[in-house]
């Protein structure tokens, strides 16, 4: 395990490319794959251009494209000359990506074709240039999307190719980057729908992916298959950040990771190392696990006992192993909550899963175990070097909020003083808004989100994720959200409709009769999840939630928008 002795992600990429110089650092998983020395050049000849675009230190360059190895060119090229990458979303809305260019005062966008539609009407007056991710191009202004799919069609010589621009330069040096200096402005896509533009520094980065390699094992040969969105810190800091540091290979798909897209590029990756969210994991579960034990009736009723639900978990683990190209040695969740169900499912199946605990404000990793280590429910101790307290515990239950301080906490929130004074205060420590407790061990066990606490008519503390927890093991439904109208708990539920129209036509139901059908399903829910949790955590309705909850990029549910 290489731990730098300079934190800069210059620092980084000069000793991967000299200790890994021939290895493949960067890849699509059905492309020729790019060395780290390869890759570095690349990056030499972006940093040139931008350089002789006017682009200087401490200006902000914005990277919006899907997961990709220019993706993580283009990231490198930017830090390493002392710019500031302003890492986008795509999947934002146009207004609130024009909202973030302007705000953070983007000098430069890299953009994918895919989404230039969401930048070709932005008027900005810092923005002076707009470069293709797909080939390294420039895109001249008031380009349309119709003609920039025109010439990339054509290979037209209007599409000027920096590579050959920065080729014809000479003698441009970056200036030294130092450990403190600002490496990305990440703008946070919350549950509470206040966007933030987060600072990290060079430090909070590489120190954060530094002291996380101590947590899966990624090294040379390791191989890391990157599904969730890079510009998200998650995926950025220990899926591109810590396996380049460490000589990993990471490879990417050029489609949105379904199963058809995912299951070829496992098979061809056999990939020792990946990143998840829980959502991704727990609709494996429940659409390829649970129905092989469920539809054969012996296996439904075995599966009750302990002993043999053990016997079967451990059979369904193997072939998930396969499935995921037998090689896996970790499998990383994070961004939310997962479910008990399906972590009970992978400890029994001994699948290498890990659960970690980590925010934006702290480049992410806050706490986290490797796959042997794991304990059910938590998120495993505290990354080495960090301090992490809980504030004001309750005397029963240790139950406070976490508060954490140390190298990777961030610098503040870009031009917002006053809402950076609210979370970090003046020695160092930040408040994650987060409720959770440690064991003995000091293992951290995160119970929710301070503000989603629900207070009961008798002062009880309600605990809206966990209930969520419960509702979500029923068969039928995909995601929940619970929370108070009118002083009582109210649910609402996604069912999984794909399930319920196949059955609706194996049985020939008409549409009056689907719709009691689904009625008399969510009576069913609110009827098993009162069975189940204590009297002040009981339903007392459930609405039915037509379309997918709208998301945060890990997958957590915008509650702001449907908790009334």
């Amino acid at each position: 395990m290489y731990v730098p002795t300079e934190m800069t992600l210059p620092a980084v990429m000069e000793h991967s490319t000299a200790a890994f110089g021939s290895s493949c650092a960067i890849s699509y998983t059905d492309e020729p794959q790019i060395t780290y020395g390869e890759m570095k050049k690349q990056i030499d000849h972006l940093s040139a251009f931008l350089r002789n675009q006017g682009v200087v230190a401490g200006d902000r360059v914005a990277v919006i494209g899907e997961n990709s190895p220019h993706w993580g060119i283009a990231y490198f090229a930017i830090t390493c000359m002392g710019a500031v990458v302003v890492p986008v979303l795509p999947d934002f809305h146009t207004s609130e990506i024009h909202h973030i260019i302007r705000h953070s005062g983007a000098k430069t966008v890299f953009i994918s074709e895919r989404f230039y539609q969401k930048v070709e009407d932005l008027g900005s007056d810092d923005l002076s240039c707009v470069i293709l991710l797909n080939d390294f191009s420039i895109i001249e202004a008031e380009t349309s999307k119709a003609t920039l799919k025109k010439l990339m069609a054509d290979g037209s010589k209007e599409l000027k190719k920096i590579k050959g621009i920065a080729l014809r330069m000479a003698g441009i040096f970056p200036d030294r980057v130092r450990e403190e200096d600002l490496a990305a402005i990440i703008y946070t896509s919350g549950t509470t729908g206040h966007s933030k533009g987060v600072m990290l520094t060079h430090k909070n980065l590489v120190w954060n992916a530094a002291r996380s390699s101590k947590i899966p094992p990624i090294g040379p040969g390791s191989r890391m298959l990157s599904i969730l969105p890079l510009a998200h810190v998650y995926e950025c800091t220990l899926g591109l950040i810590l396996p380049l540091m460490q000589g990993a290979s990471v490879y990417y798909v050029k489609k949105p990771p379904t199963a058809a897209v995912l299951l070829p590029a496992l098979e061809i990756v056999k990939p020792t190392a990946m990143l998840t969210v829980p959502l991704i994991i727990e609709k494996m579960y429940k659409a390829r696990i649970l129905p092989e034990i469920r539809t054969k009736r012996i296996l439904r009723l075995m599966y009750k006992f302990p002993v043999v639900r053990k016997r079967i978990n451990r059979i369904a683990g193997r072939k998930l192993m396969k499935t995921f190209g037998g090689a896996m040695q970790f499998f990383g969740v994070g961004g939310s909550a997962l479910s008990a169900e399906v972590e009970r499912f992978l400890r029994e199946a001994r699948f290498p899963y890990a659960i970690g605990y980590g925010l934006t404000e702290t480049s992410p990793l806050v706490a986290g175990a490797n796959a042997e280590h794991t304990r059910f429910r938590s998120t495993g101790p505290i990354v080495e070097g960090l301090e992490v307290r809980i504030e004001n515990p309750d005397l029963k239950t240790g139950e406070g909020e976490i508060v954490v301080r140390g190298p990777s906490v961030m610098k503040g929130y870009y031009r917002e003083p006053e809402r950076t004074a609210e979370v970090l205060t003046p020695d160092g420590w930040f408040h994650t808004g987060d409720l959770g407790s440690f064991d003995e061990s000091n293992y951290l066990y995160i119970k929710g989100r301070i503000k989603n606490v629900i207070l009961g008519s008798a002062g009880e503390n309600i605990y809206p994720e966990a209930i969520e927890s419960v509702i979500n093991r029923h068969d039928e439904v995909l995601e929940s959200l619970v929370f108070q109208e009118q002083g009582l708990l109210v649910a609402r539920v996604h069912l999984d409709y794909e399930k319920l129209d196949v059955e609706a036509a194996e049985l020939n139901l008409k549409q009056s009769e689907v719709t009691e059908r689904i009625a008399a399903l969510l009576d069913d829910v609110k009827k098993q999840v009162n069975d189940q949790v204590s009297a002040f955590s009981r339903i007392s309705r459930i609405i039915e939630q037509t379309e997918p909850f709208e998301k945060t990029p890990t997958q957590k549910i915008k509650r702001y928008l449907y908790a009334s």
